[in-house]
């Protein structure tokens, strides 16, 4: 049976908003690298992260989903201004410590918050 484990996103100090302050993919910040470290079917890592923009402009944000291949793991969308939290990835999964980067055409404006539940 499997169990499962809510956890931080492993680029959140202390659980808080990561603040995504790269503009293009060679300064992408770091958002989560997946705790499971194997390939094995069934463990995993179910991702949720959520998009705040406080800028008062829309603002275009690039995940790269695992790699930084464009555009094998790119998921782009555009947060509205002031929009609250905007679920970005639900729930996806990744496993074998692959790396979840963020940027956006406009720097520092950006949070992503969410939380992984570890399945093992």
């Amino acid at each position: 049976m499997a169990t499962l484990q809510k956890r931080k996103l492993s680029g959140s100090t202390d659980g808080l908003a990561v603040k995504v302050a790269g503009n293009s993919t060679s300064n992408a910040t770091t958002v989560h690298t997946a705790y499971t470290t194997v390939t094995t079917a069934g463990l995993c890592d179910e991702v949720w992260l959520y998009a705040n923009n406080t800028s008062s402009s829309n603002v275009k944000l690039t995940i790269e989903w695992g790699t930084s291949t464009a555009a094998d793991g790119n998921i782009e969308m555009t947060i509205t201004a002031e929009a609250g939290l905007v679920l970005v990835i639900p729930g996806l999964i990744l496993q074998n410590s692959k790396v979840v980067k963020a940027f956006a055409a406009t720097a520092d404006v950006i949070l992503l918050t969410g939380f992984v539940n570890q399945i093992s």
